[in-house]
């Protein structure tokens, strides 16, 4: 691969991965306004043009009117308030219109210049794979709001942002190596485990940080450090089987999104107190420092939006705090695996 080609793929995963960190964000402000279920149509080519007049706009509203979240919920909807919910909507699938012709357009005329090599080829197949995927779910979730019941699934809410993470991840993952190739290192293995299972943990919280959302379960209790008068409120096992409470009950969700929360503390706690005595490379101890410092961040900053109820703006920033928080995961496992050349 030649310089020349390396700085443009540089420059378009970069591009690409920056694009989804921002659908991401925007996906968070469609959830949180009530916006997902505003256009009940799934056209993915003839859809990407807006309403362009005032008899279009009727026409996408009477169509809205037809499922169960006005019947349901919006009957007193007007056409004004349609608007405010349907923009966001339309925004987050023009964004994923354009991540498909940013990385499409480029990759195709590479393939034709041949100025990739296989390994490179097979690596953007998958991301392009991934990317249909993403696609394909992200109506996958919007079409369960579309029957009897008016919300989305949080199961597929889940399964849509946790498919967004490991695109954004592999692109990530895959700039690293092109702005820091650097060879395998032989480190340790304890540290090379410890790191990875501190991932585990980001993506679990992820998970179940969209449970959170999809329930609503952010609301049931805006106290903190207690739940109310409790670190376990009462109705915590209501629903039977007893598993069921991990996924599908509000109380004990939020629960869980707490309690792993204070695991992630401790979790990265302990592994400061294993390091008091070893010796670190310089990119190693920055990054288990940026992981550090953003983790307690990311604590905060959900406390603060539990306390003040859910707050847009806090909520999103928390959604972003999550997104950086598993980039820095990322890092830090690349720097237990490379020794990164300068």
């Amino acid at each position: 691969m030649t310089d020349k080609t390396k700085k443009f793929l540089i420059t378009w995963l970069i591009t690409a991965c920056t694009l989804i960190f921002v659908m991401v964000i925007i996906g968070g402000i469609t959830r949180l306004t009530h916006s997902g279920l505003s256009i009940v149509e799934w056209k993915p080519l003839m859809g990407t043009l807006p309403p362009m007049n005032q008899a279009t706009w009727h026409e996408k509203f009477e169509l809205y009117k037809q499922f169960p979240e006005f019947q349901k919920l919006n009957s007193d909807m007007t056409l004004t308030e349609f608007k405010t919910i349907f923009f966001w909507e339309y925004l987050h699938r023009t964004i994923g219109r354009l991540i498909g012709l940013v990385f499409l357009i480029p990759f195709s005329v590479m393939i034709v210049l041949k100025k990739l090599d296989s390994k490179w080829i097979k690596r953007l197949l998958i991301m392009f794979i991934l990317g249909a995927l993403q696609g394909i779910l992200g109506w996958f979730m919007v079409k369960s709001g579309l029957v009897e019941n008016p919300y989305v699934s949080h199961y597929r809410l889940a399964a849509h942002l946790i498919l967004a993470f490991i695109l954004m991840g592999y692109i990530f993952w895959s700039i690293m190596d092109l702005l820091q190739p650097g060879e395998r290192m032989n480190g340790s293995r304890s540290m090379i485990s410890l790191s990875w299972i501190f991932l585990g943990l980001v993506l679990v919280q992820v998970k179940i940080g969209a449970f959170t959302a999809g329930l609503k379960a952010g609301f049931a209790f805006n106290t903190f450090p207690k739940m109310g008068d409790n670190w376990l409120p009462p109705g915590s096992f209501a629903l039977t089987p007893a598993l069921r409470n991990f996924s599908d009950n509000p109380f004990f969700v939020q629960f869980l999104h707490r309690t792993i929360g204070w695991i992630l503390l401790v979790y990265i706690s302990f592994v400061w107190y294993l390091l008091r005595n070893q010796t670190q490379s310089v990119h190693q101890s920055n990054a288990l420092k940026m992981v550090s410092t953003w983790i307690i961040i990311q604590f905060l900053l959900g406390v603060l939006t539990l306390i003040l109820v859910v707050p847009l703006s806090f909520a999103i920033l928390h959604q972003v705090g999550s997104m950086i928080l598993f980039l820095l995961s990322l890092y830090w496992i690349r720097t237990q695996l490379y020794n990164e050349s300068k």
